[in-house]
């Protein structure tokens, strides 16, 4: 399986097509994450077990259990070696595993509450996770000791720019407070209550993931609704509401959601076996933002996790059975 490198527009995006998938898992893939390189991917399924993923060669490079744990939310860390991930049984430990020889790194305690979101800095080792248990836990990769706590309220959210300077904390599904990482300990610098004038105030739909856009200047917001929030990231004002799609099951930790590495166009599946393109610079007449392409999934059983290759013009997209997506450059042609 090989790639070029290309400049996404609407028409590649659009041409989109199945280069292969894998069998089906007897459970839903819960979660994706690529490393650094774009040369893996990692998964993790309500099976308990992490799959790696050679995105290159289009093959599976191994397979981890984690029977006696669960497993959920799997992150690379900057070591294409490492992931680290969320336990879904016995405790909320955080596991920090070596891929290469499948052993446990780290542990990382404190968390009391299932965790709902687990972002690696971009510039080092500092890890933020989220919590059901309302709080933001602070961690450094080299050590299992928690480094800092800032509370939430509510369900808890949370998301690190792109510069590794600022992050951002989602609370009650309704309010947004964003932190000095070198000053968090003095309260957030700005806070913003996110309003939708098609919801009474306070009574947003339930939120499931904080994004910030490649470039820092947007912040996106899954929901169990069918509607994605796409908010200015210095302001906190709603910019888009991104519609036309069927929206996430009830379970969703908002993975079916995806921006793509230019910070342009955001991929979403649904509960309707679909996967749905937007364009962030289109529809500039309306806040509604329509999906310019609607592709048919082999997912029969819904989309749970859609990724974007940071470095590949490759999308990978996964229900009981993961699968990746290549453009079809022919048809496209160059881009302009």
């Amino acid at each position: 399986m090989s790639f070029k490198r290309v400049e996404l527009t609407r028409e590649i995006l659009s041409s989109n097509s199945l280069a292969k998938v894998f069998p089906k898992t007897d459970k839903h893939l819960t979660s994706i994450s690529f490393n650094d390189t774009g040369e893996y991917c990692v998964v993790a399924g309500e099976d308990d077990n992490l799959n790696v993923y050679n995105c290159k060669e289009g093959t599976v490079r191994s397979t981890l259990y984690s029977k006696k744990y669960g497993v959920t939310l799997a992150r690379f860390t900057h070591h294409k070696n490492n992931v680290i991930y969320a336990s879904t049984k016995e405790d909320d430990t955080l596991r920090y595993l070596s891929i290469h020889d499948n052993k446990y790194i780290r542990y990382f305690r404190g968390h009391k509450q299932r965790v709902t979101a687990i972002e690696m800095s971009p510039i080092d080792d500092t890890l933020l996770t989220a919590s059901l248990d309302e709080t933001v836990r602070m961690w450094d990769l080299r050590s299992s000791t928690c480094q800092g706590l800032v509370h939430g309220e509510g369900k808890t959210l949370v998301a690190i720019d792109p510069q590794g300077l600022v992050f951002a904390v989602g609370s009650n599904c309704d309010t947004i407070r964003v932190y000095d990482f070198r000053e968090y300990t003095q309260g957030p610098f700005a806070t913003w209550k996110v309003e939708d004038a098609q919801y009474t105030p306070g009574r947003l739909p339930e939120w499931t993931s904080l994004k910030f856009s490649s470039d820092g200047t947007r912040l996106i917001v899954s929901t169990l609704s069918d509607t994605i929030y796409v908010l200015d990231a210095f302001e906190g004002r709603l910019l888009q509401r991104l519609v036309g799609h069927a929206g996430p099951n009830t379970s969703s930790c908002g993975e079916e959601v995806c921006i793509t590495p230019d910070a342009r166009f955001v991929l979403a599946g649904g509960r309707d076996n679909c996967l749905r393109f937007w364009d962030l610079l289109g529809n500039k007449d309306s806040i509604d933002n329509q999906p310019f392409a609607t592709l048919p999934t082999p997912h029969k059983s819904g989309v749970k996790i859609v990724g974007y290759n940071p470095l590949n013009a490759m999308c990978v997209s996964g229900g009981e059975e993961l699968a990746f997506w290549l453009p079809n450059l022919k048809k496209t042609g160059p881009p302009s």
